[in-house]
Parts: structure tokens; sequence; C-alpha cells
């Protein structure tokens, strides 16, 4: 059952009551049948997805994240997204994605309407036609040469142009719905039908009915008869209909819609008029912050400009609408920017009531990258003091900590896999360590900011260095891990980056009293700013476009989660690996009393760790013999589950469930073993079937291990030693902010050393390149 049936006060009235309305002429197998109207829906061959889109109409949407529940919409096309640049004529290509996204919404559920312009561009371009046409055929008939002279078109009246254009406006219009099994219907409006209250109820009677029926409204201005529009007519809090961005608000608001959309050709509202230098987008915008803006000049067509929009957004707005002006013009972005919009998506200029509690998080960005700047400044002891003192609080603050960790446990319970609840667990041994860990890293700091790494002396009183850096300003994105927070938070502080957190929201009170904790001991040298802490409902995807205020992106969680960021990135590179399908290899030459004990640890120690073993590989010549019965009975004691590689199935008349895929990251206690008749044919497996994470080989054949470490092409390889070791707290780096398993910049565990990078600094005096010029000859 549909909402927004009959309103009181709103009678439908039959078109015969109402001459400027046309409803699109589709073929009749698509035309919606009086019997059938309270069944029938119209179909597409673009899936149909059901969201929940009912809500009470009153108040608009928050946030963002709110807009996916919009049932009722506004799109309005301003005439530079619907015309092409030479303004004769329609930007087809342009036209047939936003239908296309309409449709998609239409067969959601959702009751879509389109404010629109181009009518007159339409006119223009048949009316040009004609003109020309025309004039030809004069010029031959009066020429004795049978040459054209050079033709003028007059200036064309928008009124005719409009009169000419609407017609194949809207049959263009027709063909592009029908094409969706869409049914659409056009109206045209003046002021005066806003005015008058019988034409007012009959405009809405007649949308309403329309609605119901699944077709979708197309309304216009009526430009071939409307009057000029008068300044500053707005009378009594109503705004008048002067343009299409007046008229879209307006029909928002007498229709209650949930969200109206605004397409023009620029991203959205700046701060200064788009173009400028230091112009900035502004992602929200709040009623009282016109003051803070300066609107420059209108777009190339139409009547209103970003003014106008604006004016009109706020009317809206107050009227209980939710309003977003987007760029329906950019051709990267046009072909979803209406379904992005719905979606929730960061994109162009949302309008909203209600202001976040904190900044922003562009200002937060800002605020870490000033934080980070002040921080690489300082000096080592200084920084060094900061992690002290902040694993100091660790341990002294541990009962606060734990009570908050508790709260994350109690609420995800029943919702989070085990794997998931023992990282989210924290506990006073965690600490205890984690403190430990600290206190390396600060004593590992003393000199690796402004490190020389080379200076050379190019010519007298000329010399050059390469000396450390900071990157800038980390995103770090980690799920159930709370006690990551401290560790990235110190790595950051020894390297002097500026640091964006967001942990998952099973963390949340545990993140929140270990933020403040770190902002505590941050506090002491006064760069208390320069790590951040995201709270707000920013998407993980809208954080991964901030390409002007991110500089490198680490994601530490589930191989997915690495997936989807590394999908999402735009522009900003990301350190990490998407999955840790770790390998041991056991050799036909490998101790009896080292192989279960290594096994065990690899796998049993903490299964969920993107470090734990995933896949054991065992040589041919060791089946059926005492060790491989005491792997497979150690194993069944641990109550690990055994999957069967193909090759091992092969070998067994009763053997376990065979696995699915040989690349599965259990991260719990599952493995899966598979037989091999050679290390190269190891090698070959891990290379086909592994991340390029950690690979150990279990072998007293020192030549065997030598061939395998030189030849397993991953970020660790390991002889007689447990996966487990694959960490930088085992590697001495005190912690690590990931493992990276890319090939340029870090790999491996990553330290402090995997967050600097170079700068060059030249010293001279008075030096110019034309006195070397014939050396370089």
């Amino acid at each position: 059952m549909l909402r927004y049936m009959h309103h009181s006060g709103f009678q439908p009235v039959s078109r015969r009551l109402l001459p400027w309305v046309q409803s699109a002429a589709v073929p009749r197998s698509h035309q919606v049948q009086p019997s059938a109207v309270r069944h029938v829906r119209s179909w597409s061959n673009i899936p149909f997805i059901t969201v929940p889109l009912s809500r009470a109409h009153g108040k608009p949407f928050a946030h963002r994240s709110e807009l996916k529940h919009a049932k009722r919409i506004v799109v309005k096309l301003g005439s530079a997204v619907v015309t092409r640049g030479d303004e004769c004529g329609l930007a087809l290509g342009r036209l047939a994605s936003i239908v296309e996204q309409v449709s998609v919404l239409q067969n959601q559920g959702r009751e879509m309407m389109l404010v629109t312009s181009g009518a007159v561009a339409f006119g223009k371009q048949r009316l040009r036609h004609e003109i020309l046409l025309s004039q030809s055929v004069r010029q031959a008939l009066h020429s004795g040469q049978n040459q054209l002279k050079e033709m003028a078109i007059p200036v064309l009246e928008a009124r005719a142009c409009a009169a000419a254009g609407q017609s194949g406006l809207m049959a263009l219009y027709e063909a592009m719905f029908t094409q969706y099994s869409i049914c659409a219907a056009q109206i045209l409006v003046t002021n005066l039908d806003f005015h008058d209250e019988q034409k007012r109820r009959n405009l809405n009677g007649t949308l309403h009915e329309l609605l119901r029926m699944n077709i979708v409204p197309i309304v216009n201005t009526n430009d071939a008869v409307v009057p000029p529009a008068e300044p500053n007519s707005d009378l009594q809090g109503v705004i008048s209909v002067k343009d299409n961005d007046s008229l879209a608000a307006r029909l928002a608001v007498e229709m209650k819609t949930d969200l109206l959309i605004v397409l023009s050709d620029v991203e959205g509202l700046f701060d200064s008029p788009p173009g400028s230098d230091d112009a900035k987008l502004i992602d929200i915008f709040y009623p009282g912050d016109q003051q803070s803006v300066t609107f420059g000049t209108k777009s190339r067509v139409g009547l209103g400009g970003m003014e106008a929009k604006v004016k009109a957004a706020l009317w809206a707005l107050q009227g209980g609408t939710s309003v977003v002006i987007a760029n329906g013009t950019h051709p990267k972005v046009s072909g979803h920017v209406i379904t992005d919009i719905v979606e929730g998506k960061k994109v162009g200029t949302f309008f909203s009531e209600v202001k976040p509690a904190g900044p922003t998080v562009e200002q937060q960005g800002e605020m870490a990258r000033s934080g980070g700047r002040m921080l690489a400044t300082l000096e080592p002891e200084q920084r060094a003091e900061i992690i002290h003192h902040l694993a100091d609080l660790l341990t002294d603050q541990r009962e606060e900590i734990l009570l908050a960790n508790k709260k994350d446990l109690e609420e995800a319970e029943g919702r989070l896999a085990g794997p998931l609840l023992k990282r989210l667990s924290l506990s006073t041994s965690k600490l205890n360590s984690l403190a430990i860990g600290l206190r390396q890293i600060a004593a590992s700091s003393q000199d690796s900011v402004g490190r020389v790494l080379r200076r050379t002396r190019i010519a007298k009183n000329l010399e050059l260095e390469q000396v450390t850096v900071p990157i800038g300003v980390l995103l770090v994105i980690f799920e159930s891990r709370p006690d990551c927070l401290p560790q990235v938070a110190a790595l950051a502080i020894a390297s002097g980056n500026g640091l964006l957190l967001k942990g998952g929201k099973e963390a949340a009170h545990s993140n929140r009293i270990l933020h403040l904790l770190t902002q505590e001991a941050l506090s002491i040298h006064g760069v208390k700013d320069a790590i951040q802490l995201v709270n707000t409902r920013e998407e993980v995807e809208d954080l991964c476009r901030l390409d002007k205020i991110i500089d490198l992106i680490i994601p530490r969680g589930s191989s997915q989660l690495v997936r989807d960021i590394q999908k999402a990135a735009k522009g900003i590179p990301v350190m990490g690996h998407s999955e840790g399908i770790c390998h041991m290899y056991v050799d036909s030459e490998a101790s009896v009393d080292k192989v279960t004990r290594l096994v065990r640890d690899s796998k049993c120690d903490y299964p969920a760790a993107c470090n734990a073993l995933e896949t054991l590989l065992i040589h041919r010549d060791l089946l059926r013999t005492p060790l491989f019965d005491q792997i497979i009975d150690m194993l069944r004691v641990e109550q690990v589950k055994i999957h069967a590689g193909p090759k091992f199935a092969s070998y067994l008349t009763f053997s376990p469930s065979e696995v699915k895929s040989l690349r599965i990251e259990y991260g719990d206690l599952e493995v899966c073993i598979e037989v091999v008749d050679s290390v190269q044919e190891a090698i070959d497996h891990i290379h086909k079937y592994g991340s390029s994470h950690t690979d150990v080989i279990v072998t007293e054949n020192e030549k065997t291990a030598e061939f395998f470490l030189q030849h397993v092409d991953s970020a660790c390889v390991f002889w007689n030693a447990s996966t487990r070791f694959s960490d930088g707290y085992r590697f001495g780096l005190g912690a690590e902010v990931g493992i990276s398993t890319s090939r340029i910049h870090a790999r491996g565990p990553v330290g402090l050393e995997g967050l600097l990078t170079t700068k060059w600094l030249l010293r001279g005096q008075d030096h110019v390149v034309s006195d070397f010029s014939s050396m370089a000859a």
C-alpha cells in the first residue's frame, strides 16, 4: 500500500478541467488501467529493491544517511544540465542517464517527480532549423548563380522557443521513460496557478492522482505565456515561482516531498565563487550561513543563479523538505549522481537544520594536518615524552578502559562472530603489553624525523641532503580492535604525522576513552589536535574521497573492509593487505619435535589474527607416518576443523570435507591441508593461492630452507618459526600500523619507518644553474 493517497482538502480532478496536463502516450501494453491501479506496478529490467520508505512528513532529514528512507522525491534539472554547451538542443546522453536513475528509484517503490528546463533550448534548435531552411530556399530562388549568401538568424524570442520546444521535449521524455515501462505526464504551470486557490487545489489533486497511478509527473513553467519575473515578489513567507528553482521548491513543499535534488553545472555550494583558488565545497549548509558565502555569476543558461538556488533550498527546508544541490553535468558522476544522493553518499551540498555537536571531518582533517606539523617540529625527546605519558595512562586508567570495553562487549554479544569478539576484548595483560610496546616506540623514535639519509657536496658551499619527514595526514580505519588506537597513535606521534582515526561502532566506548587519553598525553606539549577520532556519520567511502586532506589510508580489519577501501579510495594510496592466507610447508626432512609445536602455535595461539596459519602443506612422503598422525591428533585435540585439499582428499578413503577453495582466510579454528610432491610445488602453490603475507617452511635441510626463503615472494618468509612472528611488536618495532603486502614504500609489518618519507634540502650561496651548464652539456 502506497503512502500519500488522498490528502484532505485536495480532490482529484479530471484531465478535462486541466487542459495543461498532458500524459505521455505509451504503448497500450504499458498504460495503467484504472481497474488495476491499486495492484499493478510498472517494472523494468532493473532489479527491484525493497527499502523501508515510510516516514511521517514534518521535519527534514537531519543526516545524509537518512536520505535512503526518502519516499517522495523531486528532481530539478537546470538548464545547464539539460542543454548542450552551445545552448541549442538537448544533451541527450546526459538526459538518458538521468531518466534511467529516476526510473531505478521509481521501480524501488518511490514517487518521483521531475521539474525540468530545456523547452526553450529545444525550441531554439527547431526554430533555427526552420529559419535556415526557409532562408536557403528563398535565396536559392533569387540567386542567379545559385550561391547562398551568408544568412543572418534573427534573435529568437524565448516564449516562441518555449512554445516550439515543449511538445518535442515531452516526446523525448516519453520515449526514454518507455524504455523502462514507466508512464510520464507533463504539467505546465505559472505563478498564477499557485496564487489561485482553486487552481492550486486542482494541481495538487492531479499530482497526487498521477503518483497514485505510478506515473512520473514532469513539471515545467509555461514559458510560452509566463510573464517576466518580478524581483523581490515573495510575499508573506511564500516563495514566488520566478524560475524552475523556485518552482521546484514550491512544488516540493506543496506535495510534502521528502527530498528535493537540484542539479546544476557546479558541484554544490562553495564558500567563495567556484574556480577561485581558495574555493571549498560546502558539504553541509545550515540556515543562517548565507553571510559566510560569496555568490558568483549565474549559470550560462537559465534564469536562476546559485543565490536563487540557495534561497529556494532554504525555503523548502523550512517547509519540511530535505535538499541537496549537486552537479548533474560532470561526465564521471552524472551517470549515478541521483542514486548516490539517495543512498546517502557525500555528493554536492546537503541542507540541514541540525548542526553537528563537533567539527566536520574536513575540519578535523585540517586540525590533524596543522597539529601534525606542530608535532613534527617538536624535539625528539618531547615526542618520546608524549608517548611515555600515554603508556603510563594505559596502565593507570585501566579500570576505566576495561569498564568502557565491557560495555562494548555487552552490546556486541550476539551480534558479532566469535573471532570479532576476541578482537574487541581488552584485558589487563593486553594493556600492559600495549604499554611496553609504546615505550619501545618512544625509545626508537629519537632519530626518526629529520634523519639525514644522504649528503652530497655538489660544489663549493652547495650541499644537498635527503632527510626523513612525516607523510602528512594518515587515515587509519579499523574494526573491532580498540588496542589498535593507542598503537597507531604512538607511531603517528613518533613519526610526526597527523592522524584521523575511524573505528568500528562496535568499539565506540573503548575508542572514546582511549582517544581522550591520547589527547591528554598530546596536551603536555600543546599538540592535542594532531590526532582526531572521527565520530560523525561519515561513511568510509566518503572518507576515502578526501584526497585533498588525507595522504595515506591504512585499513585494519577484515579482507572485505580492505578490498572495499582499496576500491573506494580516489587518488589516495592505500597501504595494507586484503587477506592473510598464511602457509606452512612441512618438508620431508622436518623435525618431528618441531612440527606439532609450530603448527599449534601458528593456528591455535590466536586464530583470528591475520598472521594465523590457514593452509598446511604436507610433503607426500610424510603421509601415513607417525609425524603426520601426530599433526592430525594435535589438531583434533585443539578442536581445529580440517578441510581437505583436492590432492589430499584423493589419498584418503574417508576424508574431511573437501575444501571449496584453496584461497580462504578462515580466521577461526579451521585449517586446510594439502599435499605437495616437492618444495618447488609448495612454492608454486603459495604463489597461486597465497596472499603474499607470511609463509613458513619447516625442515632440517638448510639448502632446502634457503631455496624456500629466496624463492617465495611474500612480505614475510620464515624458516622453522611460527607465522605469528609476523608482527611489529615481535619484530621489535614496538607496534605496527598494519602489515603491507604491497611492493612499494613499505612491506611486511609497518612500524615507524613505514610512516616516513623524504625530502631534499639544498643549501647554497648565490648558486645558479647557468654556472654549471657547460658541465651538463
